[in-house]
């Protein structure tokens, strides 16, 4: 599914599942020692499904650790993303020359838990939550919103190395499977380019929310991929 909402030149892989496969890398069984059962199969089984996507763009099987903020170590020249909730688990993966940082969450298309909306929403974006709910009532866009909140910050923290609060960005999607986020705090690139918003996509699949960003809003991969929004 998560192919649909990336461009040319992303490696991705998805899994519905743990299945067995190769072990962890024992710099990465370290990190997961204490982890309970379900937590090390979900860690195991992303990092599977990023190294064969490292694998699509010619890279060797290495250990995926976890760097400042628990941001996914990528070898140098790679940018990339991973997500895991309940029955899914996926990772995506690119040149850096080709684009610039990635953003993936994936959730339950469940409604929020109590009380959190209130903690990752803005006044402003309520409005379309009660509009797009009316008029697609199969999306939880809670959760939607929720989802591309997590891509903002997964898209942003590589590029400004910055922590980013739910409170900094306003979300807005489209019922054709694309949304936007205009940042509301200043951020720019390591390059010192500046850095004021994203775009994304998202779909509804298998009762699953998914949302991603691929590069920045002027990247000639992003505005040429084309993507009609449908939700399955």
């Amino acid at each position: 599914m998560i192919e649909a909402l990336l461009p040319g030149g992303v490696a991705a892989r998805e899994a519905f599942g743990d299945p067995p496969g190769p072990p962890l890398f024992p710099e990465e069984e370290a990190l997961v020692a204490r982890a309970v059962d379900k937590r090390r199969r979900e860690f195991a089984t992303v990092r599977r499904c990023a190294r064969t996507a490292l694998a699509d763009l010619g890279f060797p099987a290495a250990p995926i650790l976890r760097g400042a903020r628990g941001a996914p170590t990528w070898p140098s020249g790679v940018v990339g993303s991973m997500t895991h909730c309940d029955g899914y688990r996926a990772a995506a993966v690119a040149h850096e020359s080709a684009v610039p940082t990635i953003g993936l969450d994936a959730e339950p298309n469940e409604p929020l838990p109590d009380g959190v909306l209130g903690m990752v929403s803005l006044p402003e974006e309520h409005g379309w939550l009660k509009e797009l709910g009316a008029a697609a009532p199969h999306v939880r866009w809670d959760r939607l919103l929720f989802s591309a909140k997590e891509s903002v910050y997964k898209a942003w923290f590589p590029l400004t190395r910055r922590w980013l609060g739910f409170e900094e960005a306003v979300v807005t999607p489209a019922l054709d499977g694309t949304f936007t986020a205009r940042l509301l705090t200043e951020g720019e690139t390591q390059e010192g380019l500046p850095l004021t918003g994203f775009t994304g996509r998202w779909l509804v699949a298998n009762g699953l929310v998914l949302t991603a960003i691929a590069g920045l809003p002027d990247d000639p991969m992003v505005r040429g991929n084309g993507h009609d929004g449908r939700n399955h």
